[in-house]
């Protein structure tokens, strides 16, 4: 979350923004008070979301939010497993945006969407840049996505993306083939 904060700070800073679309906060850091204070004093319009809201760009394009969800909050690492989770719909293509989550907010998606499709994923935006607290091998198995992305810079002080989290992908891409 700090590191997408740091990122929309900059953007705010840098481009004429007139909307911007977050997911409930629980938690205020420096970073998120910056925020407030930018879109405040640049008139932005905030739209604050959550889980079960459904925004449409037009009659093909639409983003499902998936989490954070105000009654099921996770309190573990909460800025990071509380992130913006969207999916993406455009006709016969979607994209699944995992913001930050980690494990705990993964394994309350687990059992959410287990019983239908929601998840499955053309693309999948890895969690948490690919970091070994993310991307359990139930999730990736409902996501199935056909390729995967993992947001990293090169030789970060992380050591992201963890190997594990690499090998779960490469057996998930043998049991779709």
């Amino acid at each position: 979350m700090m590191t997408t904060f740091c990122g929309i700070l900059y953007l705010l800073n840098e481009i004429k923004v007139e909307n911007v679309i977050i997911g409930k906060q629980f938690e205020v850091s420096k970073n998120y008070e910056e925020f407030i204070k930018i879109v405040r004093d640049n008139n932005i319009k905030v739209n604050v979301v959550e889980c079960n809201t459904k925004l449409t760009i037009s009659n093909d394009l639409t983003f499902n939010v998936l989490w954070p969800n105000s009654k099921q909050k996770v309190l573990e690492n909460s800025i990071n497993n509380n992130s913006l989770i969207l999916k993406l719909n455009y006709k016969n293509f979607s994209m699944l945006f995992t913001g930050d989550i980690e494990e705990e907010a993964e394994k309350i998606l687990v059992s959410k969407y287990k019983n239908n499709n929601i998840l499955k994923s053309t693309v999948l935006k890895v969690a948490h840049h690919g970091s070994k607290s993310s991307s359990i091998q139930e999730f990736l198995e409902l996501v199935k996505p056909k390729v995967a992305l993992i947001g990293v810079g090169k030789n970060n002080n992380f050591g992201h993306p963890n190997e594990k989290v690499l090998e779960r992908l490469e057996i998930l891409r043998y049991k779709n083939l």
